[in-house]
C-alpha cells in the first residue's frame, strides 16, 4: 500500500503502479527507446489519472531516494504525454489553484506575442519590454516551491514537486540567459533561446495544468488552501489581480503580517522551553545580554540590514525574519518543512554536507556570493552550539551587499539619506518648498520618476500594500524601470484611483 500522511491511495491499482514504474526503469537504463516505452505504456497501463502518476513517481523516490537527481526530467515527463487526460475543475476566484491558472494564462498570451515578434525584423526595444514582464514570472515558481510543494510534502507527496522543481530552475537558468543575451544585444543567439524557453515554458504549463494542480486539488484540503492565501500574498502574483485577504487597513488595503510573525515566533519560543510568557507581546523575556519584550523582539529582527534563517538541529526550518528588503522569498509554508526540499534538487548534496559537517564539528562555517553586473548577495551558514558544544542547528545570514561593494572613500560626517540622494536642494526650480504645484499623477506615471522626485517614498510606500516590499529586493532592477502605477496597481491588488491617491497623500508630507 502506497500511504501518504493524512491520505491514503488504497483504491488505486498498485500492479499498475508497479508496472508504470517497471516500464520507466527500462526506458531510464536505455532498454528502451522513448517510442518503444511510450508504447508500452499505452498498451499495457493505458489511461494515467493524475493522482497515479503522483503516486508512482512517490513509490519510485521510497525505492531510491537519489533517483531524482540522476534522471532526464523533460524526458521522463515526455514518456507520459498523452496518457493522462486534461481535468477541468471549476475553482472560485481566489483560489490558489485559480491564481497559478489565470498566471498561466497571461504567460501564454506574452509567448504568443514573442512567437509574432520572432516573425518581424528584430526591435530591441520590444524584446526588452516583453523580455522585462516574462521574467517576472519567476513570483509563480517561487510560490508554488514555497507554497503548494511545501504543501504536498506536508502530505508525504515531496517526489513529483521536486521533479517539477528541477524543470522550473532549468525554465528559470533560460529567462536568465536569454536576458544576459538580449542586453549584450546578441540577437541570433537571443532568438534562439527565446524560441527554446518559449517550448519549454508551454511545455511546463501543460504538465502543471495535467498533473500538479490536479493532484493537489486531490491531497490538500479546502481549509489547508485558505491558510495558504496569506503566504501567496506575501511572495506575489504574476499580471493578475487578487481579492483582499485577511485583516483590512483603512480603504481595504491589506495590513502586513506583522501580527502573524509575531505568534509564530511566540509559538517557536514555547516550543523551546521559553512559554512562561504565552503569546504577551509585552511580557519580559531574559535574553542573553539584556531583557527584551517580544514585540521588541520581533521589531529588532524586522529592522536589521540582513535577512536570517534558522534551521534547527532535526534540520526543519524553525524561522526567518520577515525584513522588508528580504533578497529571495519566504513564506510561512516555510516552517517545519525539511530544509533539504526548500532548495533546488541540484543543490540538495551542498545543503546536506554542510549539515553533516556542522554537525560533525569538522565546519563551522561556509561562504557563497552571488556577483553579477548589477547585483553583489553574499551568503553565509554558521553552525550554532550551545555552551557545551552541541550541534543544535544552522543559521544562515543573506544581505544585498550591492551598495556597500560600490562605496569609496571615507565618510565621517552625519549625512542624512535625504541628503544622499539629494532631495535638499538649492535649486529653487525643482521641489522648491514654496511651489505649490507637485508631480500629477496618472495610470501611466512611472515609478522611477517619482523616486528619482521624492526618495523617501520607497520606504513609505509599503504603508500601502505590502507587497511593494519586494521594491526593496534584487528583482527591484528588473521592475524599476518598467514599472508604471497602473502596474504597481495590478501587481499589489490596490486599485488605481486609491493608489494614486495614497501616494498623492505620502507626497504631501514630503
Amino acid at each position: 500500500m502506497i500511504e501518504m500522511k493524512n491520505h491514503t491511495f488504497e483504491s488505486l491499482d498498485k500492479n499498475k503502479l508497479q508496472r508504470m514504474l517497471e516500464i520507466k526503469q527500462l526506458y531510464t537504463d536505455g532498454s528502451l527507446t522513448q517510442h518503444e516505452a511510450k508504447k508500452r505504456m499505452q498498451n499495457e497501463v493505458g489511461s494515467i489519472s493524475p493522482e497515479e502518476f503522483a503516486a508512482a513517481e512517490q513509490l519510485l523516490k521510497d525505492e531510491d531516494p537519489d533517483e531524482c537527481r540522476k534522471e532526464d526530467v523533460r524526458s521522463m515527463l515526455d514518456l507520459f504525454d498523452g496518457l493522462i487526460p486534461a481535468t477541468e475543475v471549476e475553482l472560485p476566484y481566489g483560489h490558489p489553484i485559480d491564481a497559478y491558472l489565470r498566471e498561466n494564462i497571461k504567460m501564454k498570451e506574452l509567448l504568443h506575442q514573442g512567437g509574432e515578434l520572432l516573425q518581424k525584423p528584430f526591435i530591441i526595444n520590444a524584446w526588452s519590454e516583453l523580455m522585462e514582464i516574462i521574467v517576472q514570472y519567476k513570483r509563480h515558481f517561487s510560490r508554488k516551491q514555497n507554497q503548494l510543494y511545501s504543501a504536498l510534502e506536508r502530505k508525504g507527496f515531496d517526489r513529483p514537486s521536486t521533479t517539477m522543481w528541477v524543470y522550473d530552475d532549468h525554465i528559470r537558468d533560460e529567462m536568465n540567459e536569454a536576458m544576459e543575451l538580449l542586453n549584450e544585444k546578441r540577437t541570433e543567439r537571443f532568438t534562439e533561446t527565446f524560441a527554446a524557453l518559449s517550448v519549454d515554458l508551454q511545455d511546463l504549463m501543460s504538465k502543471e495544468e495535467l498533473i500538479l494542480y490536479p493532484t493537489a486539488l486531490k491531497l490538500i484540503s479546502s481549509e489547508e488552501f485558505e491558510e495558504m492565501k496569506s503566504g501567496d500574498r506575501e511572495i506575489g502574483f504574476f499580471l493578475i489581480d487578487m481579492p483582499e485577504y485577511g485583516k483590512a487597513k483603512e480603504g481595504g488595503v491589506q495590513s502586513s503580517s506583522t501580527g502573524n510573525f509575531m505568534e509564530d515566533l511566540a509559538t517557536l519560543l514555547a516550543k523551546h522551553g521559553v512559554n512562561q510568557t504565552g503569546n504577551d507581546p509585552n511580557a519580559i523575556l531574559d535574553v542573553a545580554e539584556g531583557k527584551l519584550t517580544l514585540e521588541q523582539i520581533n521589531l529588532l529582527f524586522r529592522h536589521m540590514p540582513v535577512d536570517i534563517s534558522f534551521v534547527d538541529e532535526n534540520e526543519l526550518v524553525a524561522f526567518y525574519t520577515d525584513t522588508p528588503h528580504r533578497v529571495f522569498p519566504r513564506s510561512k509554508g516555510v516552517i517545519g518543512r525539511e530544509v533539504r526540499n526548500c532548495h533546488p534538487p541540484k543543490s540538495v548534496h551542498l545543503v546536506e554536507e554542510i549539515i553533516e559537517k556542522f554537525r560533525t564539528g569538522e565546519q563551522s562555517r561556509a561562504e557563497f556570493w552571488i556577483n553579477k553586473s548589477d547585483v553583489f548577495i553574499y551568503i553565509v551558514y554558521v553552525a550554532v552550539r550551545d555552551e557545551n558544544g552541541k550541534f543544535r542547528g544552522v543559521m544562515e545570514m543573506m544581505q544585498d551587499c550591492t551598495r556597500i561593494r560600490n562605496l569609496e572613500g571615507s565618510r565621517t560626517l552625519l549625512t542624512w539619506e535625504n541628503e544622499e540622494h539629494g532631495t535638499e536642494r538649492n535649486d529653487s526650480s525643482t521641489n522648491d518648498p514654496d511651489d505649490n504645484s507637485k508631480t500629477e499623477l496618472s495610470p501611466g506615471t512611472r515609478l522611477k520618476d517619482l523616486l528619482k522626485s521624492y526618495p523617501k517614498l520607497m520606504d513609505d510606500i509599503t504603508q500601502i500594500s505590502p507587497r511593494f516590499k519586494m521594491l526593496r529586493s534584487p528583482m527591484a532592477r528588473v521592475v524599476l524601470p518598467v514599472a508604471t502605477l497602473k502596474m504597481m496597481s495590478e501587481q499589489s491588488g490596490v486599485p488605481i484611483d486609491m493608489l494614486i491617491e495614497k501616494i498623492s497623500k505620502l507626497i504631501d508630507t514630503y
